[in-house]
């Protein structure tokens, strides 16, 4: 079985409090990397309201319509976003 995010919630200003498969939980600090790396996809999620709408898709956790923001498992697994 491969490794998933299994469920997610808003914790803080722009953080994520995520649950993995296997038991390992890990805060990330989503706003940190958005503002170290704007971009004009990005830049709308730092207005918490719409943070906040993320959905987990396919064992992802996922902003946007067309996954206009995602971050590879692995990292997010180790504790970041970059």
């Amino acid at each position: 079985m491969s490794l998933c995010i299994v469920s997610a919630k808003y914790v803080a200003p722009l953080s994520i409090e995520l649950h993995f498969s296997d038991g390992v939980v890990r805060i990330i600090d989503v706003g940190s990397f958005i503002r170290k790396h704007p971009h004009q996809q990005y830049n709308s999620y730092l207005n918490e309201k719409k943070f906040k709408q993320f959905k987990l898709e396919m064992g992802n956790v996922v902003w946007g319509k067309n996954w206009d923001l995602v971050f590879p498992i692995d990292l997010l697994y180790k504790g970041s976003c970059e």
